[in-house]
């Protein structure tokens, strides 16, 4: 269970009824919510949101995070999760809010093991280009942001890898998961708890997941019995992927592992 935060400033939270957006209503109590009803591209009505609700922070939980389909759909990819954030930080510039936005490790190319919160983007896919163009706006426009930097998010209020291997499992005699890819799994409870404590820290990016490396494979053996591995290459996918996606946190204090979140999330999902 998600433990709250009493608020101290008014909390706007957008993407509410997304996997971290509920998870995000147990930290923020109290905190004023928008889900669909208020779309994020459309800026007239993001900074009329802001002009009437007077937040003191604003989360930005909101995205287009279908990574295949933001090859198909770059437009819908580019307007929510890069273009919106223009006008979403101009709106909390305006209103005097600090803006928390979570981004995605698939901004680095695969090319390096892992990454730092300084090191350099470049992304391969159509969704990390335009999560990038959406931290480019942010820090071109405001000065009071965090941007979270997260990866392999699975939670209980939405579909996730977790769900999708237990359903598999069902479905078939062996379930095929490529073992060439890595990266930290982060549970999205985790996740919206270490959010609290980053809006007292200072303006800036931050790598946030739960600890330890693993591949999809392994990530899919310590949820169920009957997975096998198999390479990119013989599960080709509409968008690239890089082939490490590990995200190093240097700013702040880790989480725990990722064993230990999945753990809690299947005693979760039961309980």
């Amino acid at each position: 269970m998600v433990a709250a935060i009493t608020p101290v400033k008014k909390v706007l939270i957008l993407g509410a009824y997304g996997m971290l957006g509920y998870d995000l209503q147990h930290v923020f109590p109290g905190a004023v919510l928008r889900g669909h009803d208020l779309d994020i591209t459309d800026a007239g009505k993001v900074t009329a949101a802001l002009r009437d609700i007077k937040p003191a922070l604003v989360i930005n939980a909101a995205a287009y995070t279908d990574v295949d389909g933001c090859e198909d759909h770059r437009d819908v990819a580019f307007g929510v999760n890069g273009d919106a954030l223009l006008s979403l930080a101009r709106a909390c510039k305006d209103a005097g809010a600090c803006l928390i936005h979570y981004s995605t490790d698939y901004v680095f190319d695969g090319t390096r093991t892992s990454y730092r919160e300084i090191d350099v983007p470049h992304p391969v896919n159509a969704y990390g280009e335009s999560k990038l163009l959406g931290e480019k706006h942010i820090r071109e426009t405001m000065d009071d942001y965090r941007i979270i930097r997260t990866s392999w998010l699975f939670g209980t209020h939405g579909k996730n890898f977790v769900e999708t291997m237990l359903r598999l499992s069902r479905e078939m005699p062996e379930v095929r998961v490529v073992n060439d890819q890595f990266g930290k799994p982060t549970y999205t409870a985790d996740l919206a708890q270490k959010t609290a404590g980053i809006a007292g820290l200072d303006p800036g990016i931050y790598h946030i997941t739960n600890e330890g490396v693993c591949s999809w494979f392994e990530f899919a053996r310590a949820i169920i019995q009957n997975v096998v591995p198999c390479s990119t290459a013989e599960y080709p996918r509409r968008a690239q992927r890089p082939a490490y996606s590990v995200l190093v946190n240097t700013k702040t204090t880790p989480m725990r592992s990722w064993n230990e979140a999945l753990t809690a999330y299947l005693k979760e999902r039961e309980a």
